[in-house]
């Protein structure tokens, strides 16, 4: 048989596939947005490759002409300081030479440390400055910021084809809330908090340490934990074990308890479970005295901090920590995650952050090994209107959550330039913008969006994520967990926004700090907190909290 004729064709096949995939690593090069090339939108790009993501990304937008809003006009934005490559202010870092190409004008952006936001932004606004166009806050901060009159909804621009397409319709239920106050849309998609549980799948399915679990407890190892009681058992075992090969100890569990450093999420995560059980009916989130409230007794204000499920969660919180290294009493945020992407822990439970960071070479070990699920549920828990402690290992209470900020831009009431504000709040919520900060990791931008979320819960494919570097099993293993977290849960812990909120989480913070040092008991820290908490809300009005939290908790007795 003549061979020739079929190698012809395999090298014109071979020829073409090459020439298909420089075509697509040299589109950004070869393309300009409004007469800007790739490297100069995107001159501290560390790689040829997110600089070409992102550019290719840029172009898919097809983001309008903005000279007639923009052209020798400046407008400045406000958020937490983390540095040009930072989280969330990262974003406005980066697309920055993009939205000034698109329009002419000039973008300042004024970098506020996150303890200071909820001192800095409403002095801004108390004193008349007004010297921010729009401000990147957590969804936290709209009960001072709707309820005083310093942000506007953006609703008569929506629809607008003058300015970049985004789509509040595809924000996940659960995260449109946060970015919406009384049926008006105040916030463009940005970040999507969620905690998740993360593991180290590749130790939790090797046969050698299920055997040695089952020696050692005589149980089956749980693969994957699906309470935290059983975590605890999981973590447990396999602290202090050289469980990584590297011929030092390893950690159960990788944590951030440092105040100031958002301690306070990981406990409010953990102990919903513990605090919150559904209504009685047809309809398990319904809000009663009883039901689906967490944070204030809604009848009469009463702080619930330091109800037995709120005890039992924080001394189940300490138990747990006690299976990882001491030093995580002085970890924030970053330290946590590297001590769980470096391979040194089996479990953490954080933000989506941890899944696109595990991808990341330069800061990963664990690509190819990410387990993650939704959050996980307790089976032990306080039912307030029977006033006793339930255990049940068979049904155990689980509640889903949106903890953290969800950062996302609004707009000030007091800009002069709504209309070119708008287009760069626009601008960064369009969809293929978004998708692509949501991957990177060091942006800080999780998960918000349908676009971002797999079949049922969503139209993105693990081909959209491969694209940009991800492990096919471990897009498979954090998006699916995403997704199940936002949608699955029966029902889900209640978010605070109400004024004062800053000052509220801000002592919870401390206090919790004095229970994990061992300064306090957990009842003694959480009765601290509800001593600061009764301070806060004298000072605001108690009458008045109690209307405002009824209106964002929706409940009528």
């Amino acid at each position: 048989m003549n061979k020739r004729p079929v190698q012809i064709v395999s090298l014109l096949v071979i020829l073409v596939l090459a020439l298909s995939s420089i075509n697509v690593t040299t589109r950004a090069q070869d393309k300009t947005f409004f007469g800007k090339t790739a490297k100069d939108l995107f001159p501290d790009s560390p790689t040829d490759v997110e600089r070409n993501n992102a550019f290719n990304a840029l172009l898919a937008a097809n983001i309008p002409d903005g000279h007639a809003f923009g052209n020798g006009k400046t407008i400045t934005v406000a958020t937490q300081g983390t540095g040009a490559r930072g989280g969330i202010v990262g974003t406005v870092h980066f697309w920055r030479p993009a939205f000034e190409a698109a329009t002419g004008a000039k973008l300042e952006i004024v970098e506020v440390p996150s303890a200071q936001l909820a001192t800095v932004i409403p002095a801004d606004f108390l004193t008349g400055q007004h010297a921010f166009d729009a401000i990147i806050t957590g969804s936290w901060y709209y009960g001072d910021n709707v309820s005083n009159g310093w942000i506007q909804p953006v609703d008569k621009f929506l629809g607008d084809k003058r300015f970049p397409e985004w789509k509040p319709d595809a924000l996940a239920p659960a995260m449109r809330t946060l970015y919406t106050w009384g049926g008006k849309q105040y916030g463009t998609t940005d970040d999507g908090d969620a905690q998740l549980f993360y593991y180290r799948k590749d130790i939790l399915n090797d046969a050698k340490w299920q055997g040695e679990y089952k020696k050692a407890t005589g149980e089956d190892l749980p693969n994957p934990p699906k309470t935290w009681q059983e975590l605890l058992k999981v973590t447990t075992f396999f602290n202090g074990k050289d469980w990584n090969g590297d011929g030092d100890p390893d950690d159960g569990i990788s944590l951030h308890l440092k105040v100031g450093g958002q301690n306070m999420f990981h406990y409010m995560t953990l102990s919903a479970g513990f605090a919150i059980t559904p209504a009685k009916g047809d309809d398990p989130r319904k809000v009663t005295k009883f039901n689906n409230v967490y944070w204030f007794d809604p009848d009469d204000f009463t702080a619930m901090i330091n109800e037995p499920g709120h005890v039992a969660a924080l001394e189940f919180l300490q138990k747990l920590a006690a299976t990882g290294q001491k030093a995580q009493f002085g970890w924030d945020l970053g330290e946590a995650w590297d001590n769980f992407l470096g391979g040194n822990a089996i479990a953490t439970f954080s933000w989506g952050d941890v899944g696109s960071l595990s991808q990341d070479p330069k800061r990963s070990k664990i690509q190819g090994k990410l387990g993650a699920t939704r959050t996980l549920c307790s089976d032990t828990w306080h039912d307030r209107e029977s006033k006793k402690m339930i255990t049940d290992a068979k049904s155990p209470n689980c509640v889903g959550n949106t903890t953290g900020g969800s950062w996302h831009p609004t707009m000030s009431a007091f800009t002069a330039n709504p209309e070119l504000t708008y287009f760069w709040m626009a601008m960064v919520a369009n969809q293929s913008i978004n998708f692509f900060n949501s991957t990177t990791g060091w942006q800080g931008i999780d998960p918000s969006s349908s676009y971002q979320l797999f079949p049922p819960r969503g139209t993105a494919k693990v081909e959209d994520y491969t694209a940009f570097g991800f492990n096919a099993a471990d897009a498979k293993e954090y998006i699916t967990a995403y997704g199940e977290n936002v949608f699955s849960f029966p029902i889900y812990e209640t978010y605070l926004r109400i004024p004062g909120t800053p000052a509220y989480w801000n002592a919870l913070d401390v206090r919790l700090s004095e229970a994990m040092t061992g300064q306090k008991t957990a009842k003694q820290a959480l009765d601290a907190v509800v001593d600061d908490w009764n301070q806060t809300t004298n000072d605001l009005g108690k009458d008045k909290q109690l209307k405002l939290y009824q209106e964002a908790i929706g409940y009528t007795k």
